[in-house]
């Protein structure tokens, strides 16, 4: 094995795996050990919302995820009368793949881009120098060795050993919920293109369609429940509408979750993604995502400080972005966990307020965009905000599916002006991205109210506006060069 790299990614799961890829699809030497001698099997982590799609089309697995995986259509709730049936537009619409197709896809592009992955190395020791980070390791022959990296990124999950060893702390407390969790084959109607919650009087119980034809069955158990053969079709009768008998359980077990993130997600040449920097409640299918996006936030950051585009202290972003997003996280799903074992009367409550919401349109206006993922907001971190952003315009930190990044092979800030093509907008985006060409691409849509929207190279809105709010957010986004800070 190699004994210095340029980076290096500690845990091979689908986390560590999409770090690896986004960095060595950048040109950054990125490598990746684990300590399992063989990747892990199950469908584990299925839902895929589409700011995680976005980064499987940008590593060139998008097109064989959507072969293997479901897609899904709908949200369906049922409360005991009429189903409340949420349509979902495509930039709002996931895909379920078993989170053993995405690690195979993941390692094979990654094999396609040079790496591989060191598997029977487990981390025994990390020690910050100035320059690079020394790493001890152990083989699973027990032999030793040391591995030198100017960066290094946990990705090593809930116990991660990196996470202890650089004397950050996991902070948080267990979510005291059991859910169970089963797979296998549903006969009886149900809507093969929707995601289901059945809101019974004792409880939820959530079935999901898989790719084959198979489901996902998971709910709150009562305290004190043994599972056995027979549980999951417990679940669908006292909760559920009649009428489904689940067969061929290939998956039958619970699992807890816990609501904590690490007190730093970095420290010095030392970064946390996925698990390793935070975990929250099941419920929406948020994790595998949240680590995703954990990657794309920081693998355009450190491969621009590492080719020289931005000046270091861009990284400083990293730790209040995504602590932002898993304050965020935490707070949504653990609300949604805590309804899932509400009161009888309280259920009663829950699903007359809902179907009031539904006819409202309240429901479907609010509750796709939570779980896709378009809802997170970062802090004004970067490039400042407008006192005021004009009506129309997305809001900085934000992502918005009316501006999105055109396909950039050089990984740059995109700049949409909008108004007369000649106006004072066209003329600052054209001068602006003349004088930043390696960092900043323009485009301009004629027509509608003078205005511009920055977007970053991970899609975010770093900030909106009229045409004289543009001066502040240039001036930021060129001290980010290192030819025009004085940190160069």
């Amino acid at each position: 094995m190699n004994d210095s790299s340029t980076v290096l990614i500690v845990g091979a799961g689908p986390c560590g795996l999409m770090m690896a890829c986004e960095l060595r699809r950048r040109g950054v030497d990125a490598v990746i050990v684990d300590a399992d001698e063989r990747p892990g099997g199950g469908s584990r982590a299925i839902l895929l919302w589409p700011p995680s799609l976005e980064l499987y089309r940008d590593v060139g697995i998008l097109e064989e995820a959507t072969k293997r995986g479901a897609q899904i259509k709908a949200l369906s709730y049922h409360t005991g009368g009429r189903p409340l049936r949420l349509p979902l537009v495509p930039h709002m619409a996931p895909l379920i793949l078993p989170q053993e197709d995405t690690v195979e896809l993941l390692d094979d592009e990654l094999r396609r881009l040079g790496g591989e992955v060191r598997r029977g190395v487990r981390v025994t020791g990390v020690t910050q120098e100035a320059d690079r980070v020394v790493v001890t390791a152990a083989r699973a022959d027990g032999t030793e060795i040391t591995l030198e990296t100017e960066w290094l990124i946990a990705a090593d999950g809930f116990r991660s050993t990196v996470r202890d060893l650089i004397g950050a702390r996991f902070t948080g407390a267990p979510l005291p919920i059991t859910f169970l969790l089963a797979e296998g084959d549903l006969e009886g109607g149900h809507d093969q293109e929707a995601v289901t919650y059945y809101l019974g009087r004792t409880g939820v119980v959530l079935v999901a369609p898989l790719p084959g034809g198979r489901v996902r069955i998971s709910g709150a158990l009562p305290d004190g429940v043994e599972i056995d053969d027979g549980t999951a079709q417990r679940l669908l009768d006292e909760r559920g509408p009649g009428g489904l008998r689940v067969t061929g359980l290939t998956m039958n077990t619970t699992f807890t979750s816990h609501e904590r993130i690490a007190s730093t997600l970095r420290l010095g040449r030392c970064f946390l993604v996925g698990d390793a920097a935070h975990v929250h409640s099941v419920v929406g299918g948020q994790g595998l995502n949240l680590g995703f996006a954990d990657a794309r936030n920081l693998a355009w950051k450190l491969a621009g400080v590492i080719q020289g585009r931005y000046v270091p202290g861009v990284l400083d972003s990293y730790d209040p972005e995504r602590r932002a997003a898993a304050e965020q996280t935490v707070q949504a799903t653990g609300r949604m966990a805590r309804q899932a074992v509400l009161s009888p009367l309280a259920n009663r409550v829950r699903n007359a307020l809902m179907a009031l919401a539904h006819r409202t349109g309240a429901l479907g206006r609010k509750l796709p965009p939570l779980l896709s993922g378009w809802l997170i907001r970062y802090p004004d971190v970067l490039i400042p905000a407008p006192a005021k952003v004009p009506r129309g315009l997305p809001l900085p930190g934000t992502r918005s599916p009316l501006y999105v990044l055109e396909p950039d092979e050089a990984d740059r800030w995109q700049l949409i002006t909008v108004g007369a093509e000649g106006g004072d907008a066209y003329a600052q985006g054209t001068a602006l991205a003349g004088r930043l060409p390696g960092l900043l691409a323009h485009r301009h849509r004629d027509g509608g109210a003078e205005g511009f929207v920055l977007l970053r190279p991970d899609g975010y809105v770093a900030t909106a506006g009229r045409p004289g709010d543009l001066g502040p957010a240039a001036t930021a986004l060129e001290k980010l060069a290192p030819q025009n800070s004085k940190e160069s």
